[in-house]
C-alpha cells in the first residue's frame, strides 16, 4: 500500500493509489463510528472551482489558508465522484497540516461517504500528525471498511515511534480480528528503524503476536543500523516457545542478505519440531544462496517424513545445487 517513509514518498504512494481508484485499555476507550451525513456539500461546479483555485496555489508553492470554513469544504471536497479531484483536495490539505487534522478525524469518524473516509484517511497519511492516533485507531478496528482500516494504519504508521504502542496494544488485545492483527503487524514493520527501543521491547513481549511483529519489524533496523541488539533478539527468537516466532525469525534470515551470519543459525532448524519453521529454514537458505548448507538440506530431506515439508527442502536443495553448479562452471 505505502512505499516511502518521507513526505515526497508518502505523496508518490498517494498519487498512486488515487489514480488506480479514480473510478488493552487503548482499544477500550476507541469508541465505535457512527457515520452521519456530511454537514458541508458541494456541488460538481463549486468543486470544480475550488479545485482549480486550490490547484494554482500549490503550483505557486503558497499553502491553502487554514480558517476552518475552507478546510471544511475541501473535506466535503474528498468526496466528489472525480479521483483528480479527490486528489486536490487532498494534497491541498495536507499543505495545510495540523489545522485540517480535527476536521479530517471527525470526517474519518462519522461521514456516511466511505468515499471520504476512505480519502481523509489517506490525507492524514500526508500530515503524520500523532495527535490523530486515537481517531485512526477507532477507524482501524470500527470502520466496516478494509481500506479505511489499512489506510487508518498507514497513517498511524506515518507518525512513526508515536504509534507503536497503540499497534502492539491491537496485537496483544484478544478481541482483534485476524485483519486487525495482521494491518497492525504491517503497520509495525513500516515503522521499523524509526522506532529501535520500542521494537527491542516488543520482541520480548510476553505476548506471542506481539513478539512475533517486532522480530518481524526488525530486518530494517539490522540493515540500516547494523543493530547488533537486534541481531541478538533474532538469534533469541529462533529459540522461542512459540513455533510462529521461530518461524518468523527464520524467514527474516532470509531477507538480511548476509549469509555466512545467517546460515549457521539456520541450518539448525531443518531439524525443528515445527514443519513451517523448517520449510521456512529452507526456503531461506535457498534465497540466501547458502551453498554450504547443501550437505544439511541432504541429511534433512533423507531424515524429513512431512509431504508438505519434503517438496520444500527439494526445492531448496535443487536451486542450491544449480547456483554450484554455475559457480563451479565459471
Amino acid at each position: 500500500m505505502l512505499r516511502a517513509a518521507t513526505p515526497a514518498g508518502w505523496r508518490l504512494a498517494l498519487r498512486q493509489e488515487w489514480a488506480l481508484d479514480c473510478h488493552s485499555a487503548l482499544i477500550h476507550q476507541t469508541p465505535p463510528l457512527t457515520p452521519v451525513s456530511a454537514a458541508i456539500s458541494l456541488s460538481e461546479e463549486e468543486a470544480a472551482l475550488l479545485a482549480a483555485e486550490l490547484k494554482q496555489q500549490l503550483r505557486c508553492g503558497d499553502r491553502p489558508p487554514g480558517d476552518q470554513e475552507l478546510i471544511q469544504k475541501m473535506v466535503a471536497g474528498l468526496g466528489d465522484p472525480r479521483g483528480l479531484m479527490r486528489l486536490t483536495f487532498a494534497e491541498s490539505l495536507g499543505a495545510v497540516g495540523p489545522a485540517a487534522v480535527p476536521a479530517l478525524c471527525q470526517a474519518l469518524r462519522t461521514h456516511a461517504n466511505v468515499t471520504v473516509r476512505r480519502a481523509a484517511a489517506k490525507t492524514l497519511t500526508l500530515i503524520g500528525d500523532p495527535v490523530a492516533l486515537p481517531d485512526l485507531l477507532a477507524a482501524l478496528l470500527n470502520d466496516p471498511d478494509p481500506v479505511v482500516q489499512g489506510s487508518a494504519v498507514g497513517a498511524m504508521a506515518a507518525t512513526g515511534e508515536c504509534a507503536v504502542e497503540a499497534l502492539i496494544a491491537v496485537l496483544s488485545n484478544a478481541e482483534s480480528t485476524s485483519m486487525h492483527l495482521g494491518l497492525a503487524s504491517w503497520g509495525l514493520a513500516f515503522v521499523g528503524a524509526r522506532a529501535p527501543e520500542a521494537l527491542r521491547r516488543a520482541a520480548r513481549s510476553a505476548d506471542t503476536e506481539v513478539r512475533t511483529a517486532a522480530i518481524a519489524a526488525l530486518g530494517e533496523q539490522i540493515q540500516s543500523l547494523d543493530d547488533e541488539q537486534a541481531r541478538g533478539l533474532v538469534i533469541e527468537a529462533l529459540a522461542d516457545p512459540a513455533d510462529q516466532v521461530r518461524a518468523e525469525a527464520a524467514t527474516l534470515l532470509g531477507k538480511l542478505h548476509d549469509p555466512i551470519w545467517a546460515s549457521p543459525l539456520l541450518q539448525p532448524l531443518l531439524r525443528d519440531r515445527s514443519e513451517q519453521v523448517r520449510k521456512n529454514a529452507a526456503l531461506s537458505l535457498m534465497k540466501l544462496r547458502a551453498l554450504d548448507a547443501i550437505t544439511e538440506l541432504e541429511v534433512a530431506l533423507a531424515a524429513e517424513a512431512s509431504d508438505q515439508v519434503k517438496p520444500v527442502l527439494q526445492v531448496s536443495l535443487q536451486q542450491l545445487r544449480n547456483h554450484q553448479q554455475a559457480v563451479d562452471d565459471r
